[in-house]
């Protein structure tokens, strides 16, 4: 793979201020929607108006391709790639819209690679990344189980998590949700949830809180593990034995946060819901909430901010935010893929950039 800094755009990017934030932005699998809500974020008027600029990774014929196809379905804003910064990154592999397979997987592979080694050389401060497809990388011969293990293994990293953020359009009230587990069978949660991950979740979300988000004295919501949190010992021990000991440990190690009761699965999301959508109930929220597994956290988000949910992986050292939705390889092509994800990401992107920067 030939990689190149498209000597039109590069002479811009060195002009700029170096208080911008600076922003990697990758395009994900080139046969999914990845290229075209990148060129509609960056065409975004919202996005141009930030203190930040951006550079794309990834194939620029996919993008001009991309660009093409696009121009000609109606009255669509989308940027035009001569005049983004583009770190060019080429495969000799034919792609096809709506296919991925191994040359994609492996596209898709390359393009986040370069941007992290550019992001931990200090040309960035964020990455966004487009949806990949984890079979794709597979085939590739790339085992991860998505781009957040990649980008932790890369930094160095094992204290890490997935914080999906949905800043609420009713309210402007701000969701967000750390999961315990992630990618991992339904039958393997139960071993994997122990005091020392809990405990270590905890603490991840606490710093994040402080660190990207400027909340010192948060108030934090967490989840049972069981229905309605195992019923003192009646539906499971795990509340009753080490989460409820856990909990009030920790409150006596930071008084400063305030941290709830393990509330039953099905009722926790009943206030986030009504802060949500009901701006004289936002004081019903919290800062943050800690789901103990993927769905239990992910089906409500979705609910919530299907088209507004950020997945930020937190715990890295740089900002790193994408999309919550996947390739899309269905729709490829065809002019109809949703950026608001995205440019909610972007975004977001900045502002914890600007947000860590002005930390102590």
């Amino acid at each position: 793979m030939n990689i190149l800094r498209n000597p039109h755009t590069s002479s811009r990017a060195k002009s700029q201020s170096n208080s911008r934030a600076r922003i990697a932005l990758t395009i994900g699998d080139p046969a999914g929607i990845g290229t075209e809500i990148i060129l509609k974020s960056l065409a975004d008027r919202t996005l141009l108006a930030l203190d930040a600029e951006f550079t794309v990774f990834g194939d620029q014929r996919y993008l001009r391709d991309t660009y093409d196809l696009l121009r000609n379905h109606g009255n669509l804003l989308i940027a035009d790639p001569d005049r983004l910064d583009i770190v060019d990154i080429s495969t000799n592999e034919a792609i096809s819209l709506g296919i991925g397979n191994r040359a994609s997987g492996a596209a898709s592979f390359a393009y986040l690679d370069a941007a992290i080694s550019a992001t931990l050389a200090g040309a960035f401060d964020a990455i966004v990344t487009a949806p990949i497809a984890k079979s794709a990388w597979k085939q590739a011969g790339h085992d991860y189980a998505g781009q957040t293990e990649l980008l932790a293994e890369r930094s160095q990293v094992d204290d890490f998590g997935m914080l999906f953020v949905g800043k609420s359009p009713h309210t402007d009230w701000v969701l967000r949700t750390l999961l315990a587990t992630v990618h991992i069978p339904l039958s393997e949660v139960t071993t994997q949830l122990t005091p020392e991950l809990i405990e270590q979740k905890l603490e991840l979300l606490r710093r994040s809180l402080l660190q990207d988000f400027g909340i010192t004295n948060p108030r934090i919501a967490i989840s049972g593990i069981n229905p309605h949190s195992g019923e003192q010992g009646q539906l499971g021990h795990e509340e009753r034995d080490w989460l409820q000991p856990l909990i009030e440990r920790y409150r006596q190690q930071h008084p400063n946060v305030q941290i709830t009761n393990p509330i039953p699965p099905d009722t926790m999301w009943i206030n986030p819901a009504r802060a949500w959508s009901d701006r004289d109930r936002v004081s019903l929220g919290h800062d943050a909430y800690l789901a103990m597994y993927h769905d239990q956290g992910l089906i409500p988000v979705k609910l919530l901010a299907f088209d507004r949910a950020v997945n930020t992986t937190i715990g890295l050292p740089f900002v790193r935010t994408s999309p919550d939705h996947g390739t899309a390889f269905d729709i490829a092509g065809k002019g109809i893929a949703d950026p608001a994800s995205t440019i909610e990401a972007i975004a977001l992107a900045v502002e914890l950039t600007k947000i860590r920067r002005e930390s102590p």
